[in-house]
């Protein structure tokens, strides 16, 4: 049993810490995936909220991953562990059943799953989960109780630090489709052999103010009897075919002008301005972008912006700032994929991602003097020092935690 119960725990211990790790450092896509369900669920008034409970969630989960693994608390852990889940057990059943989100958003980009594939995932980690709880007496604790508490203690805190930090700059790992590297236009392309979206024609037609709908192989057609009246033709999708990775990725002028391919060829390099929404972009950050993209079109840089805020808004923000380059629009949910700050800046040559920034990160002028080849853009994605030092330091720390408890694991149980 002793076997048993550790493969178990290491097991929950595993899953946690990697579903806690990967949203810990990406807070805002959780934050946009609660206001999705928020919105589904109509509880717009929690909205507000969907940061903070994305900051403690993903602290949450992690601390009970990394408790499991290093045997603390243990009795209070298999408690939280239970509760948890059982109550998204529950949840991902009844969201399964409702559909009103297509990704549960549970392993945040990493791994995509349907809500279907979450709930039978749930099913089976509750079995080493029931083991873990039954077991939980069971367990020789490595640390006394007062260290525990503070290890306890530290690592939350520590948690909700991480993921503050990386709510300031950018996420520490990029699992989504426009990281560093990507070729937008292949990202595009469907291969050759994968199916496409499948679609049915749908004729509505009214007759006696009832309304119906028929099919192109219905057996009634109305469309050959007068007393019947076509209302509207519909194409509905029946079969969803493989869609890219990037699939939605555009910049069209508020005249409708549409410059993606142009933006995608440019042999030189671009820098794009990106806010989803200017009227939540950082006024601080707008400040800074004003000042960089100065330099940037005085050295001859091309540099566009792209927002889904109505041309109203553009004009009202952007205008007294002076920015001397165009605003596009483009669809916010792809914008908010693109860059996880309001505002942040993206460069790109011959379709590729050379580098991303938050508007706190923003390259040094000095860089922008320099010809842009690839050991210059090696050094504008680069982080700064400081945060190299603390990512070192708590990389280190952990890892001497997880260093001690595994030699003390060998003398336990």
């Amino acid at each position: 049993m002793n076997i048993i119960r550790n493969i178990a725990r290491l097991l929950i211990a595993a899953v946690f810490i990697f579903a806690g790790f990967v949203k810990l450092v990406d807070p805002l896509g959780l934050t946009y995936k609660f206001g999705d369900y928020f919105e589904a669920f109509h509880l717009g008034l929690l909205t507000p909220i969907a940061l903070i409970l994305s900051i403690l969630m993903s602290a949450a989960e992690l601390l009970i991953g990394l408790n499991l693994l290093l045997k603390i608390r243990m009795k209070e852990t298999s408690w939280a562990l239970l509760i948890f889940m059982l109550f998204f057990t529950l949840l991902t059943f009844f969201i399964a059943l409702t559909d009103p989100v297509k990704d549960c958003g549970c392993f945040g980009d990493a791994l995509i799953l349907t809500n279907w594939q979450t709930f039978f995932k749930n099913i089976i980690f509750l079995i080493p989960t029931l083991i873990v709880f039954n077991q939980r007496n069971h367990f020789i604790q490595v640390f006394s109780g007062p260290i525990q508490w503070s290890l306890t203690l530290i690592l939350f805190v520590g948690n909700i630090l991480l993921s503050v930090y990386f709510l300031h700059h950018l996420p520490l790992i990029d699992f989504r489709p426009y990281k560093i590297g990507t070729h937008i236009p292949s990202a595009m392309e469907i291969p050759e052999g994968m199916p496409v979206d499948e679609y049915e024609t749908v004729l509505v037609y009214q007759k006696n103010g009832i309304s119906r709908e028929f099919t192109l192989q219905a057996e009634e057609q109305p469309w050959n009897d007068s007393t019947w009246t076509w209302v509207e033709t519909k194409n509905v999708l029946v079969k969803e075919g493989y869609k890219p990775p990037i699939h939605d990725f555009s910049l069209t002028s508020m005249k409708g002008v549409d410059i993606t391919s142009e933006v995608l060829d440019d042999p030189g390099y671009s820098f794009l301005v990106i806010a989803y929404d200017l009227e939540k972009s950082s006024v601080k950050g707008l400040q800074e972008l004003k000042r960089f993209t100065d330099l940037a079109v005085e050295y001859g840089y091309h540099v566009y912006g792209m927002s889904a805020s109505t041309d109203d808004v553009i004009q009202k923000i952007t205008r007294p700032m002076g920015y001397h380059f165009e605003f596009y629009t483009a669809d916010d949910i792809t914008l908010k994929t693109m860059i996880r700050s309001n505002p942040g800046l993206m460069l790109i040559k011959d379709g590729v991602i050379f580098g991303k920034w938050s508007f706190r990160d923003l390259p040094e002028e000095e860089l922008l003097k320099k010809q842009m080849e690839s050991e210059t853009i090696s050094e504008l994605n680069s982080l700064r020092n400081n945060a190299v030092s603390i990512i070192a330091i708590l990389t280190f720390a952990l890892l001497g935690i997880l260093s001690i408890s595994f030699r003390l694991y060998l003398y336990s149980d």
